[in-house]
C-alpha cells in the first residue's frame, strides 16, 4: 500500500509540475501584444514624423514623450515575457547567443516585481508630465482641470509609494534569516 501511495503522490507532483506549461500560451499572447504595441508605436511615429516641420517645441516634446511611453510599455512586456517564462515555465535555451541581455536568467520574482513597479512609475510619470505640459493651454479634446490633475498626482504617488513599500519588504525579507 505504501508503494502505491508514493507512486500516486509522485504522479500527482509530476502533473503539478507539468501544469506550468499552461502559462506558455499566455506568454505567446504577450508576444502578440508586443506586436500590437509595435504597430501602435509605428502609427504614432509616422503621424508625428509627418508633422515635424509644423510642430512647436512643446508639441515635439509631447510627441517624444508619447513614443518613450510606448517603448517603456514594450520594455515592460519584454521583462514580463522573458523573466516570467524563465522563472515559471522553462529556461530559454538559446545556445551561445552573444546578444542575450545580461539580466536574462538572473531576474528572480523579487527582481521582476521591482522592474515592474519601476516601469509603471516611469510610465505614470511620463503621462503626468504630458498632462502638466498641457496646463495653461486650451486643448479642445481634453481640457486640464484641477480635480483630474489631483487624481493623476495621487495615482502616481500611490505607484511610487507601492514601489518603496515593495522595496522595503524585499529588503526586510533579505535581512531575515531563512527558516
Amino acid at each position: 500500500m505504501g508503494a502505491d501511495k508514493n507512486s500516486i503522490e509522485a504522479r500527482f507532483e509530476q502533473g503539478l509540475f507539468a501544469s506550468r506549461w499552461l502559462m506558455a500560451p499566455m506568454y505567446l499572447g504577450l508576444v502578440v501584444s508586443l506586436g500590437m504595441l509595435t504597430v501602435v508605436f509605428t502609427k504614432e511615429l509616422v503621424y508625428y514624423a509627418s508633422k515635424t516641420f509644423s510642430m512647436t517645441a512643446d508639441q515635439g516634446i509631447l510627441a517624444i514623450l508619447t513614443l518613450i511611453d510606448l517603448s517603456l510599455a514594450a520594455n515592460l512586456l519584454l521583462i514580463v515575457l522573458f523573466s516570467g517564462y524563465e522563472n515559471f515555465v522553462s529556461k530559454l535555451d538559446l545556445g551561445d547567443q552573444r546578444d542575450r541581455p545580461s539580466w536574462m536568467g538572473k531576474v528572480d520574482f523579487s527582481g521582476l516585481k521591482m522592474k515592474l513597479i519601476a516601469s509603471i512609475v516611469a510610465i505614470s510619470g511620463i503621462h503626468l508630465l504630458k498632462v502638466f505640459m498641457e496646463v495653461g493651454k486650451q486643448a479642445a479634446d481634453a481640457p486640464v482641470n484641477g480635480e483630474r490633475m489631483l487624481w493623476l498626482v495621487i495615482i502616481h504617488l500611490t505607484f511610487v509609494l507601492s514601489g518603496v513599500l515593495l522595496a522595503l519588504m524585499d529588503w526586510l525579507s533579505a535581512r531575515t534569516s531563512k527558516h
